[in-house]
């Protein structure tokens, strides 16, 4: 497995795995590699002969009051678990490197950035559509892997990928979860005993939607309400608790054959995010 910080590494090893005929595909990270990464890394190595992982914690998607500086850089234990699942190429960019100095250029998507996260986190999207396009163009991937856990962002960089005419194929991966619902995240690793059994509201609240509206529930805004008082009850300070349009994200008020519902919330200081999708038969 090769490791590099410089572009043009990458550059070169890219070339020389598709001039031996081989497929590339990349699975962008910020590191703290679970085991809802490298499920990702595993359905890449399905669709592509040569993996790159990218590993970069990505300052311009942090708001100044985020946890940009405490957020876990365990390198080592991400470069050993790259090893083992049979990763070729591991890119590891210092932040000069991708904003050197005089760097004015940003990706923007506009309406499907705007709810959910773009409320909360206004400056979020500019700097993933911007991180992730700048990666994209350096490895120039045939496929790209991204979970479904980060629903609005998967929504977002397809968004980009198409409007940009982005020769890449965006793979959306399940969400990975804990055998007791909790999804995995690398934020989870904040979280005291107490925070993490408050956080099992998320997804139980989730699954409460979507059996509901399975059974035939109608009234959206109640189930809603349910959510949102589930969580509380659990001591979690609930950001938005919302059923949307998976292609546009806004809410709806009467069921349809496809939907989302998607959670964000504050157990004690950690942020945590988790969505659900919803098909009607």
């Amino acid at each position: 497995m090769q490791t590099t910080e410089h572009i043009s590494d990458v550059r070169t090893a890219v070339r020389n795995a598709r001039q031996s005929g081989n497929r590339i595909g990349c699975v962008p990270t910020m590191g703290a590699l679970h085991a809802g990464h490298m499920s990702l890394v595993e359905e890449c190595r399905q669709r592509a002969e040569f993996v790159c992982v990218t590993i970069f914690v990505n300052p311009t998607q942090f708001a100044p009051t985020e946890d940009l500086a405490k957020y876990p850089r365990p390198i080592e234990d991400d470069l050993q678990k790259c090893r083992d699942a049979g990763v070729d190429l591991v890119f590891t960019p210092v932040v000069s490197s991708l904003y050197p100095e005089g760097y004015q250029t940003w990706v923007t998507v506009d309406d499907v950035t705007q709810p959910l996260e773009g409320e909360h986190r206004p400056s979020h999207f500019r700097g993933v559509t911007t991180v992730v396009a700048k990666l994209l163009n350096i490895v120039q991937p045939d496929v790209a892997c991204f979970g479904m856990k980060d629903y609005q962002q998967l929504a977002v960089i397809r968004r980009m990928v198409t409007d940009l005419d982005i020769p890449v194929d965006v793979v959306a991966c399940p969400t990975i979860r804990e055998s007791d619902g909790l999804a995995l995240s690398s934020r989870n690793m904040y979280l005291t005993d107490e925070e993490r059994t408050a956080g099992l509201s998320l997804s139980q609240s989730l699954f409460a939607m979507r059996d509901a509206l399975r059974d035939g529930a109608t009234d959206i805004g109640a189930l809603e309400l349910q959510m949102k008082t589930h969580m509380q009850q659990a001591g979690v300070d609930v950001q938005y608790a919302v059923v949307v349009d998976p292609h546009t994200l806004l809410p709806i008020s009467v069921p349809q054959a496809h939907m989302v519902a998607l959670i964000a919330a504050k157990v004690g200081a950690t942020r945590l995010i988790d969505n659900v999708e919803i098909f009607l038969d």
